[in-house]
């Protein structure tokens, strides 16, 4: 049987703007051009200017594309 099911933690998230400055806090690495990826606890992903970096409860860092981001998150 399915079930339905929402999130319950707080994440902090910070919209990816390919500056020098994200990336040396996140520890993104270039990669071809435009293109960024981020080291993840699952290995690296995919990150583009606009994607957001979301921070969860123990300080682990994923990317996510900014319209999934606006379709699952809401400011508090």
């Amino acid at each position: 049987m399915i079930k339905t099911y929402r999130k319950t933690a707080t994440i902090q998230a910070e919209q990816f703007d390919g500056s020098e400055e994200m990336i040396e806090k996140y520890d993104v690495k270039r990669w071809r051009g435009e293109s960024f990826y981020l080291k993840t606890l699952e290995g690296h992903l995919l990150l583009n200017v606009g994607d957001w970096i979301a921070t969860g409860v123990k300080g682990e860092h994923w990317a996510i594309a900014d319209d999934v981001f606006k379709a699952s998150y809401v400011e508090v």
